[in-house]
């Protein structure tokens, strides 16, 4: 695994986030250093995927990046089942692929260059989206999920996990700094802390836990609840 220093010199000029060659080469230290109770999520994507495919149908990994949460889920699928891992960066999907063609589970899996509002969800028992959404415009959101929704079969699940926001400044502040104390626990600095923030403003930009929950429902979803949460960080199950 290679060790993320993306901003571990001082910068000039901060350039908005992006998923490139540089942060594909250590996106897996960057995640599980940034990102509370990842671990847990992959286990959690496992776990519905066990839980909720179904035989015959097709399952979505939304924004699958360098694949972790893909292979999680291809590994609890039954063999009847079809993979398809999204994602638009074209670094991530390179590396993806490679690491997915050496995982030798039964689910037919793909790996496609595509941005997830461009994807025909179809048939679907099992979508996930770990920390994708945060990085569509606001306004697009919903229509998303209502797309993703309407391809779903009766029963179907979407996990769903995001960066949070708190309404209350008081307990926004406190989760933030703590979020802080998290990454320089993993041996982030100061600095690097400082300069992906300011690279990520406008970029990932975090809804509350009710903002998710009533637009699940409003998407189409029979029921959806806050499943997983640490620190600033939540996992929501919504059911078809």
């Amino acid at each position: 695994m290679n060790h993320d220093t993306v901003y571990a010199h001082p910068r000039d000029t901060i350039e908005a986030f992006r998923f490139d060659g540089r942060v594909a080469d250590v996106f897996e230290n960057m995640i599980s250093r940034s990102v509370p109770g990842y671990a847990f999520t992959l286990e959690l994507a496992g776990l519905v995927a066990a839980q909720y495919g179904m035989e015959g149908t097709r399952c979505y990994d939304l924004g699958c990046s360098l694949g972790a949460s893909t292979l999680v889920v291809r590994r609890h699928l039954p063999a009847s089942c079809h993979l398809t891992g999204i994602d638009n960066s074209p670094a991530m999907v390179e590396r993806c692929r490679a690491i997915v063609s050496r995982d030798h589970s039964e689910a037919p899996t793909e790996i496609l260059e595509q941005d997830i509002r461009d994807t025909h969800v179809t048939n679907a028992s099992v979508v996930v989206m770990n920390y994708t959404l945060q990085f569509i415009p606001p306004h697009e959101r919903l229509e998303l999920l209502a797309r993703i929704a309407a391809g779903m079969v009766t029963g179907g699940a979407l996990l769903l996990s995001e960066k949070i926001r708190f309404e209350d400044n008081t307990r926004q502040s406190f989760m933030t700094d703590l979020h802080h104390e998290f990454k320089r626990s993993q041996g982030y600095s100061d600095l690097e802390i400082a300069q992906k923030r300011a690279a990520l403003e406008n970029v990932l930009v975090p809804d509350t836990e009710a903002e998710h929950l009533d637009r699940m429902r409003d998407a189409g979803f029979r029921t959806a609840q806050v499943v997983s949460r640490c620190i600033n960080f939540s996992s929501i199950l919504a059911i078809r």
